[in-house]
């Protein structure tokens, strides 16, 4: 079994260990409707609509 030469400092550690915590960029859709921005898959928060159908009644 690999069993590490010598213990490795906390700094080689941690750089090890630096890319976990990033988290992918939002990919955000064009809505047909507005051409406004959303996020994919779910209702336009500007004009309501989903998938070329109002589904949110919004008051403007």
């Amino acid at each position: 079994m690999a069993v590490p030469k010598r213990k490795s400092s906390k700094a080689r550690k941690n750089k090890r260990r630096s890319n976990v915590w990033k988290l992918p960029a939002l990919s955000l859709a064009r809505c047909p409707k507005c051409k406004g921005f959303k996020l994919s898959h779910r209702v336009c928060k500007v004009c309501g609509y989903y998938k070329e159908k109002e589904v949110v009644k919004i008051e403007e």
